[in-house]
């Protein structure tokens, strides 16, 4: 079984559960707006939101189209655990962040 990364977070490393990521371009720039499940050490469930160029992780706004949140909720098919965490999957969602 292939070892799940370690994301850094100011409640401190976290490991990452789900994630969605989305393709995007806008001219010539292409990038991938990352919706994230993870896990703390204290097995808290936090969702974290980033853009991705180069295949890192980053900080910063993220901005969805309309179009790209039609297809976040798409993908959240495939994604149980991080759809529960948005509100979007059903059952209790008392033990995430958003």
């Amino acid at each position: 079984m292939a070892t799940k990364p370690k994301i850094s977070t100011p409640w401190g490393a976290a490991t990452l559960v789900e994630e969605v990521a989305l393709p995007q371009k806008v001219g010539e720039k292409r990038f991938a707006s990352l919706v994230q499940l993870v896990e703390t050490k204290k097995g808290e469930q936090l969702v974290r939101f980033a853009y991705s160029t180069g295949g890192s992780a980053r900080r910063g706004p993220v901005t969805l189209r309309i179009r790209d949140v039609e297809r976040l909720r798409a993908a959240l098919v495939e994604r149980p655990a991080l759809g529960k965490a948005l509100g979007l999957g059903g059952g209790d969602s008392s033990n995430c962040r958003l």
